[in-house]
């Protein structure tokens, strides 16, 4: 007897410590209090999210972030710090069809201007008409179209990637600056070629009034600018103590799978090599088709769909035949 009423308070005990929960489920256990209590969980749970992350639950369930992650400040962005500088470089990149290789260049010269700390926005002016490519007039869309906050432009080919870490893309003060000089240009070694990456303050551009908008297929558009920065006086300047050469740049252009427009047709032959005097921003035709942000492999970049406009009467060889 007196074994059996020790075994007694042990029993009863084991059955308390299951707290309300097992008293409900194992005595009077009903829908309605069954549900009653998963509320409670639920609101009890929520009520603890709320005083563990205060003032940013929504940010948390944005980013699914735990409790430990959660923000104390504002997020920053890189191009906010004080240190990058006040001036904003505008990419201007004339394009048309070569999509694989935007796909390579955007994320690519993003990284490179961000470590370089370059305030930087990226503009893809696309041509979608039926006339021939006409890199010139593009770049000065690139230039009418790139917004107020940025002060300075590079004329950048989409197949022209910087290796070195020390070519510049600061702010070309004192006059143009020719990235991609003759001395490391993988292909192009002439004296006044100015092709490939060219950096101007849009000061500068409009002194120059552009880009000469005659020169349609593949070339001559940059000879032709090269005779305006000297018309305007300006002083031209490249790369100095660059010991990486020929290797400075990668050109990811394949003229096996895509080949340039190089025809003359008409008397675009006798045309080419003439100054353009008149042309420029000041005769510039163009419709804006659509405007689009978009981001390729976490780099943000602009592109810009447009329509050329051509007078057939001054350059029939706009035309592909």
């Amino acid at each position: 007897m007196m074994h059996s009423f020790r075994r007694k308070p042990v029993l009863y005990y084991r059955e308390d410590s299951r707290g309300l929960l097992c008293g409900i489920l194992s005595r009077k256990c009903t829908i309605f209090k069954l549900f009653s209590l998963c509320l409670m969980i639920v609101f009890l749970s929520l009520l603890w999210l709320q005083l563990s992350c205060p003032g940013n639950t929504t940010v948390a369930k944005e980013k699914h972030l735990s409790q430990k992650d959660c923000p104390t400040e504002k997020v920053v962005l890189l191009e906010d710090d004080p240190s990058w500088g006040a001036h904003k470089l505008a990419v201007v990149v004339p394009f048309r069809e070569r999509f694989e290789e935007l796909q390579e260049f955007v994320p690519y010269i993003h990284s490179f201007l961000n470590r370089k700390k370059i305030r930087h926005r990226i503009v893809v002016i696309n041509q979608v008409d039926h006339y021939r490519f006409n890199r010139a007039s593009l770049i000065n869309i690139g230039f009418l179209e790139s917004g107020n906050d940025t002060d300075y432009v590079a004329m950048h080919d989409v197949d022209l990637l910087p290796l070195n870490e020390e070519l510049d893309y600061g702010f070309p003060e004192q006059g143009p600056f020719h990235v991609a000089s003759p001395e490391l240009h993988p292909l192009y070694h002439y004296k006044t070629y100015v092709g490939g990456i060219l950096l101007l303050t849009k000061h500068h551009f409009q002194l120059c009034n552009g880009m000469s908008n005659r020169f349609w297929g593949w070339g001559r558009e940059d000879d032709e600018f090269y005779r305006r920065i000297r018309t305007a006086e300006l002083q031209l300047y490249r790369p100095t103590g660059i010991k990486t050469g020929y290797d400075t740049f990668r050109h990811i252009h394949d003229p096996a799978w895509r080949k340039r427009d190089q025809k003359r047709v008409a008397s675009q032959k006798q045309e080419q090599f003439k100054v353009d005097k008149e042309g420029g921003l000041s005769n510039l035709r163009y419709t804006v088709q659509r405007r689009s942000e978009i981001i390729i492999d976490e780099a943000p970049c602009t592109v810009v769909n447009v329509l050329l406009e051509c007078d057939q009467a001054e350059t029939p060889w706009c035309l592909h035949s």
